[in-house]
Parts: structure tokens; sequence; C-alpha cells
């Protein structure tokens, strides 16, 4: 099966992601699973990790030195995200599913490959 490189639908379910592609219609479905929601049994789209105490994320040696991967922010643990930070906490945004900036998803897999998962 081959999928659309067209953007996912942001859907989730527990640890289910929606698999479908971007304003589909009808239940999300996560492939391979059996697993059907509506949008009424969907999660919250925001991330549960908003809020939290955080510190800037290090920066890659070809960046300035501020802390914080690119432009202060950090990495919310809850989704993998660079989330800007408000006050010492991350601040309210949806669960990471990935970015359409080629130069932001270049830095981000640079990022995780210096400074891991961990």
């Amino acid at each position: 099966m081959t999928y659309p490189t067209a953007r996912w639908c942001r859907s989730r379910r527990g640890s289910a992601l929606c698999t479908r592609s971007s304003g589909h219609a009808g239940l999300h479905n996560r492939v391979g699973t059996s697993q059907m929601w509506s949008d009424v049994d969907a999660d919250p789209p925001t991330c549960p990790a908003s809020g939290t105490e955080a510190i800037g994320a290090p920066r890659l040696a070809d960046t300035s030195p501020a802390a914080g991967f690119p432009d202060g922010r950090a990495r919310g643990l809850g989704c993998d995200a660079f989330v800007p930070l408000v006050d010492g906490r991350l601040g309210a945004h949806d669960r990471f599913r990935g970015t359409e900036d080629v130069a932001e998803s270049a830095a981000r897999a640079e990022w995780f490959n210096t400074f891991g998962w961990e």
C-alpha cells in the first residue's frame, strides 16, 4: 500500500494516530490496528505537556550560543516538538506531526542525531 505525501490527519486516540490524509471524510483510522474513531472520541489536539516546566534545548554548534533549539525553544517530551517557552514553561501547543519547512526538518534531524532522544 502506498500513502499520499500529503499531510496526515492530526487526530489521535490514546496512542493511535490517524493514518489517513488530512481532510479525509468519515472515521479516523489507524492502518493495521483495526482502530477507528470519530471526532467526538478523539483526544484533544493540545499536547498534554503544554504548561510543564522546561529549559531551552541545547543548540547545535552552527547556531548562536543562546539556549534553545532554534529561537529559544525547548523540546516537549510529550510530543517531541520544539516549543516556545513562556515563563520557563512550554507554551500551549498542538501535538507535533512534522514540519513542512525543509530547513526546520533538516535542523531537527541533525539535533536528534547530535543529542539523541533521551
